[in-house]
């Protein structure tokens, strides 16, 4: 089964004139029973965050909260003493488990892009901790970049409490990445530029394919394209 849902089918928020957010999934005001999560994936949000502007302190519990820095800058501050500055092709990792609080902050003068997911974990109770990597990925070209997983077959990219793992990936015009899978998995592929054509489906900018019972994905560059790969387990039993 292949699914395409187009740019203008996000959910669009807005809060005050700061931060400009669209949602893959149900997320705060925005509820739709039919689009939930995607396996363990349960958010998946794209975020510009204006200058001076930022996240005050809030609590999270039994969740894997994954920010990925697209451009500018963001300050990260968290109840276990971390406090971080993170730039573009920045990776972080919150366990929160049984609570962590943070906050995350853009005090640049310039605008910042990220990336939020969140990913149910495969086990409750985990004691809160944090990671996180710079592992410039925005410069990869015609390939995969792992950013981070709990696959052990993946190594040198931060850790995730979920059988999942999150790639970004560029393809030239006129390129294919071929990504092997299996009916035991699924994907769900975001297009952050360019369009593509993802098993000869045309998908452009801010498109999603999910993807289910695929032996294999054909990403294909009919423009030179960026995209988030995020692939999960297809069944509860493997979360």
């Amino acid at each position: 089964m292949i699914k395409l849902i187009t740019a203008n089918e996000r959910h669009k928020a807005t809060i005050g004139d700061w931060l400009q957010s669209h949602y893959l999934f149900s997320f705060a005001d925005y509820f739709d029973p039919a689009n939930v999560q995607f396996g363990p994936l349960r958010v998946f949000n794209h975020d510009l965050i204006k200058a001076h502007n930022g996240f005050p302190t809030h609590p999270h519990a039994e969740m894997e909260v994954i920010t990925v820095v697209l451009d500018g800058a963001l300050v990260h501050k968290d109840s276990l003493g971390n406090e971080v500055a993170l730039q573009a092709g920045d990776v972080q990792r919150i366990t929160a488990g049984t609570g962590i609080s943070h906050s995350e902050t853009n005090d640049s003068d310039a605008s910042a892009e990220i990336l939020q997911l969140w990913f149910s974990p495969n086990k409750q109770g985990l004691a809160p901790s944090y990671e996180h990597m710079t592992l410039d990925f925005l410069d990869s070209k015609d390939k995969l970049v792992p950013l981070i997983t709990g696959q052990k077959v993946l190594e040198n990219v931060p850790f995730l409490n979920s059988n999942s793992t999150v790639y970004y990936g560029q393809v030239s015009q006129g390129q294919s990445i071929k990504f092997k899978t299996f009916k035991l998995r699924k994907s769900l592929i975001y297009v952050l530029d360019g369009s593509m054509l993802i098993n000869n489906i045309e998908v452009d900018k801010h498109d999603q394919v999910r993807l289910e019972e695929q032996d294999a994905i054909s990403l294909h560059g009919a423009a030179a394209a960026t995209f988030i790969l995020v692939d999960v387990p297809a069944s509860e039993s493997n979360y």
